[in-house]
């Protein structure tokens, strides 16, 4: 089992909770980072609901740590190990990077009238879908 801490502020691609503690990759085959967008999607959610300022403060440092770690010459890139505050990236900026994990970050330093959540949903893929309502017949 791993404990030291993530020194990038990445998270690792699986991990496991372990008493309370930060969540931890198990397996050093897990430690790796490939631009998912799954945690800042659920910060934008949090936001939305709550608008509790630290999920804003959370994505400002997922969005600074995508910057120093993950930033290349050429747009960013995965990393091997998130633990490691030098990065070895994978050399691929996968297609999710652009259409999903910034357009959650942009919506989560967005106003909220912007794609309301009342009026749209989001697929799996971020894309945006207008929430049709119908009118009950009388």
């Amino acid at each position: 089992m791993l404990t030291e801490k993530r020194n990038s502020k990445l998270g690792p691609e699986a991990f496991h909770f372990v008493s309370g503690a930060e969540a931890m990759a198990t397996r050093l085959s897990d430690r790796y980072y490939i631009l998912r967008p799954e945690v800042v999607e659920s910060y934008m959610y949090m936001w939305r609901y709550t608008h509790d300022p630290k999920y804003r403060q959370w994505g400002w440092e997922a969005l600074q740590a995508l910057e120093q770690y993950c930033r290349t010459e050429s747009g960013f890139s995965g990393i091997r190990d998130v633990y490691t505050t030098v990065p070895n990236h994978d050399n691929m900026q996968q297609s999710f990077f652009l259409a999903e994990t910034l357009k959650y970050l942009y919506l989560l330093f967005s106003d909220d009238d912007l794609l309301p959540l009342d009026d749209w949903v989001f697929n799996t893929e971020a894309h945006p879908l207008p929430v049709i309502r119908r009118t009950a017949r009388g």
